[in-house]
């Protein structure tokens, strides 16, 4: 199952960087290079949401699925051990006892 779910999270990475990397950005016409609205409507240019942002939420929500379901099977196979269980700690140093005055 967890490696289902690495596959699926992988794909989605992927689809989602793809996805955002495709989508123009909010002033991508030329009065918004120059600072300007590009429109005169209340919100802006984008007025409908197209298929890319449709898409882009579905790969999110997915994104996030897998991850939340990740952590959890992943901690459940750990049995609760922790990530420091297999190191070993490094020799400590003993203080000797303080030398007392006077005694040779």
């Amino acid at each position: 199952m967890i490696y289902f779910f690495t596959v699926l999270h992988v794909l989605v990475c992927f689809v989602l960087i793809g996805i955002v990397l495709l989508q123009p950005g909010k002033g991508a016409d030329l009065a918004g290079a120059f600072g300007g609205q590009g429109s005169q409507t209340a919100f802006g240019p984008r007025g409908t949401v197209n298929v890319l942002t449709k898409v882009t939420a579905w790969a999110a929500i997915i994104f996030a699925i897998t991850s939340i379901s990740l952590t959890v099977l992943i901690a459940r196979r750990g049995n609760g051990t922790s990530v420091l269980h297999g190191l070993q700690s490094a020799p400590t140093q003993t203080r000797s006892a303080p030398a007392t005055p006077g005694k040779k």
